[in-house]
């Protein structure tokens, strides 16, 4: 399909782009979906689940490498909303206030024929490590990643303009999850990860999407340069969020078109290639005395900007 041209781009560079990209480089698609290619069983009662400490998440190592554990009411409830994961055990502090969202949780389990267990509720604090679990936390499978084409196929089956996540070696759960969070409100297709030097979707991101990623299209990728210059291939136009002098002022960009919009991480931003497989940069104009905003915060207003763009034609 052919790509809109977003303002600021002359004729020259355009022909000079079509110069340079020689050939299909296609994408590469995301990993097969980890469950999948696991068949967990049900954890035996004997082998208590120990959190990874050295990574900081509740994911269990060894033989019990094929679960998640998910913390807190949204993860654990949303989890359960969407069906994508099974659940092996649901676990509810002992003398826990059973009304809410914590009463949706037992009877979406109830549902499904999964049977609450009530535990201590220092079990739970062990188990949890770090992380707050508010009294509930649930045993499953591991996320099930989508592929690309999974992800293209669902935005042509809503009958939208792709609208896509792409993250650049972004590794502070909080920042990922907030980014999968404001992704699912504003109807993002999916969401483009690394493989390697980025975070994953464990529970620790799970929990800081408010359960979000339960409901969202994830690729794993081994290479973004190469999955970014396929989407280009396919029409789709690649956007950068980066606060750099070239990168032009994000209010002033046609967001309405085919899109994929990649954040960079903490501190250093995307990465050298990454940068320069993006068809254009935008950046978030600063007023005050602080040269930047947080990743998750400048990704999510650009994210709202690309949704008001398409409600604005739709």
């Amino acid at each position: 399909m052919p790509r809109k041209e977003p303002p600021g781009r002359s004729r020259d560079r355009r022909r000079s782009e079509r110069t340079d990209r020689r050939g299909p480089a296609g994408p590469r698609r995301g990993q097969r979906p980890r469950s999948a290619e696991r068949r967990p069983g049900r954890p035996p009662r004997e082998e208590a689940a120990e959190p990874d400490r050295e990574r900081g998440t509740a994911r269990e190592r060894g033989p019990r490498a094929d679960v998640d554990l998910l913390v807190g009411r949204n993860a654990v409830r949303e989890a359960l909303r969407a069906g994508r994961r099974r659940v092996y055990r649901l676990l509810i502090g002992e003398g826990t206030h059973e009304a809410g969202a914590l009463a949706e949780i037992i009877a979406l389990a109830e549902g499904r024929g999964i049977e609450p267990q009530r535990v201590p509720k220092a079990d739970l604090d062990r188990q949890a490590d770090a992380l707050t679990h508010q009294g509930v936390m649930a045993y499953a499978s591991l996320y099930p990643y989508a592929d690309l084409d999974a992800i293209l196929a669902l935005a042509q089956e809503r009958g939208e303009e792709p609208l896509l996540l792409a993250l650049d070696s972004v590794q502070d759960p909080q920042n990922v999850g907030s980014l999968l969070r404001t992704a699912e409100a504003v109807g993002v297709q999916g969401v483009i990860v690394p493989e390697r030097r980025a975070a994953g979707i464990s529970p620790a991101v799970s929990r800081a999407s408010a359960g979000a990623v339960e409901h969202l299209l994830v690729a794993e990728v081994t290479n973004l340069v190469r999955t970014l210059e396929g989407l280009k291939e396919r029409g789709m136009w690649v956007v950068g969020v980066e606060g750099v002098p070239e990168a032009q002022d994000y209010r002033t960009v046609d967001l309405a078109m085919p899109l994929a919009l990649v954040v960079g991480g903490e501190g250093p931003g995307m990465r050298r290639l990454v940068r320069e497989a993006c068809d254009l940069l935008v950046r978030l104009p600063m007023r005050g005395q602080i040269e930047s905003l947080n990743v998750s915060v400048a990704g999510s207003v650009v994210l709202y900007r690309a949704w008001e763009a398409r409600e604005g034609e739709g």
